[in-house]
């Protein structure tokens, strides 16, 4: 089993129409966020299939998926390194995790991100010192910084919402839409794994610095009147 295996399991269930919608769906137009990204028009259910099917190929044949020209051959190679991460030995899992901060520059969309992140990052960061967390929050790369604010849903889900707290804050100012969402996503599972409270004392003191898109996310949980409560801070 090799790399050229899974690109033609990946073709084998690929459509040009899918293809095409997906290029528009994931913005690959000049000046759009995944400018020049290339698309099979694989279904993600599919790519988990493959990625399932060729689990135990090489360290080396997932590189050359994560540095493919092709978002699915990108995403399938992920998945199996999530995979592979998951059930690996402590060691093995730190060097899985330090081959995928090195190849950030493929993780290059908001899908390839959210189905990585959190996996690959957040069990090697010190919820107590995020340091790693911090450095990618103030990278000039997107995708970095959406990796930064998605990473913390590992401790989200531990009941730990103090990372998540601190990159929100270091992004507060952020300008790109795709981190606006990304930070509110997290702080509204702040709310709904976590605590409520804390969601609340948190958006006391920063809802009128937010992105509207931050706090239109971290509160979509809230009731009605206190939606609007919070959403009259913005107006």
């Amino acid at each position: 089993m090799d790399s050229k295996e899974v690109a033609r399991a990946l073709r084998a269930c690929a459509s040009a129409h899918k293809a095409a919608v997906l290029a528009r769906f994931f913005k690959t137009g000049p000046g759009q966020y995944g400018e020049g990204d290339r698309f099979l028009g694989v279904v993600v259910p599919d790519q988990r299939r493959v990625a399932k099917q060729f689990a135990g190929i090489s360290l080396a044949d997932i590189d050359r998926l994560v540095r493919s020209p092709w978002h699915e051959e990108r995403l399938t190679g992920l998945l199996i390194l999530v995979d592979r991460h998951r059930r690996s030995e402590p060691g093995e899992r730190l060097r899985l995790h330090r081959f995928y901060l090195q190849r950030t520059e493929c993780v290059n969309n908001w899908d390839l991100v959210d189905l990585s992140a959190y996996f690959l990052v957040g069990p090697h960061v010190d919820p107590d010192r995020p340091v790693l967390l911090d450095r990618l929050a103030r990278s000039s790369n997107l995708w970095e910084r959406r990796i930064a604010v998605v990473a913390t849903f590992h401790f989200i889900k531990q009941g730990v919402p103090g990372p998540t707290l601190l990159i929100a804050d270091r992004l507060i100012n952020d300008r790109h839409d795709l981190i606006h969402k990304a930070a509110g996503w997290m702080l509204r599972e702040v709310g709904k794994r976590c605590s409520v409270q804390v969601l609340r004392d948190y958006l006391d003191k920063q809802a009128d610095r937010m992105p509207r898109t931050t706090l239109r996310y971290a509160i979509e949980r809230f009731p009605p009147s206190l939606r609007a409560e919070y959403l009259g801070v913005k107006s």
